[in-house]
């Protein structure tokens, strides 16, 4: 099972001086793609006011203008701990084991948006760009990544894929049609039965569900595979919507 987490705006500073490597990143199909959105992010930050008009960033973000700036040579940390906000503290994969780290990094794909979707231990540096951004010099990021993510996904060939990004990230490389996979919505069931999406705790209830599998590291390789795993591990999930799977919180 491959499972696809979409990144976070909030990003721990720091890391190891040791420069990001594209090259090593899973999916490398996704190199020459990644090196164009890399350099288009840097050269548009050495002019800090073009840069924040076209990152759209407030006053007090433009700090992150100097971090874009140096991407390829700053400091680097897995992206499951570069990445904070509330999936990524619910998820607390510091405090996980060497065992469960080494499984999210078999299992889990993080999507961003200058790299595309790395694994959880792929090292990367601090950056700010969003996924609805037009870099100039390449094609605005969805056109940019979303055959090439589809393609690599195509080519990695997993047995099983569960989707738990936002839609923003999805249109960044959507899942091929003929690798069987699931989309998860995170709900609740009302006291008339009825169920209903939630907002609030959407990303909680994803990060806990990641958090709940590394920890008890299965082999899932099925949709059904799945749904037999969330019975025996406290985790409550559903039938969703076709293509869906819902999450119960």
């Amino acid at each position: 099972m491959l499972i696809l987490l979409p990144p976070s705006e909030t990003k721990r500073p720091g890391g190891r001086p040791r420069a990001v490597d594209l090259a090593g990143f899973a999916l490398p199909e996704l190199r020459a793609a990644r090196e164009s959105a890399v350099d288009a992010l840097v050269a548009l930050s050495a002019d800090e006011e073009r840069a924040a008009h076209v990152l759209k960033l407030s006053r007090r973000q433009r700090e992150d203008i100097a971090h874009n700036a140096t991407l390829r040579s700053a400091p680097t940390l897995p992206a499951v701990d570069r990445y904070t906000g509330v999936l990524f503290d619910a998820l607390d994969a510091a405090t996980l084991t060497a065992a469960s780290r080494r499984w999210l990094g078999a299992h889990v794909l993080i999507h961003s948006a200058p790299f595309g979707p790395v694994a959880a231990l792929d090292a990367i540096p601090t950056y700010r760009l969003a996924a609805g951004t037009a870099l100039p010099g390449i094609p605005p990021l969805r056109r940019h990544w979303a055959g090439e993510v589809t393609e690599a996904l195509r080519t990695a060939a997993p047995s099983f894929v569960l989707d738990l990004r936002s839609e923003a990230y999805v249109a960044l490389g959507p899942v091929p049609s003929d690798v069987a996979s699931a989309y998860v919505r995170v709900v609740t069931i009302g006291e008339d039965g009825a169920t209903r999406a939630l907002n609030h705790f959407n990303k909680h209830g994803k990060g806990a569900l990641v958090r709940r599998l590394a920890e008890t590291r299965p082999r899932i390789a099925t949709r059904d595979a799945l749904l037999a795993w969330a019975e025996t591990a406290g985790v409550t999930l559903q039938d969703g919507a076709p293509g869906e799977i819902d999450l119960v919180v």
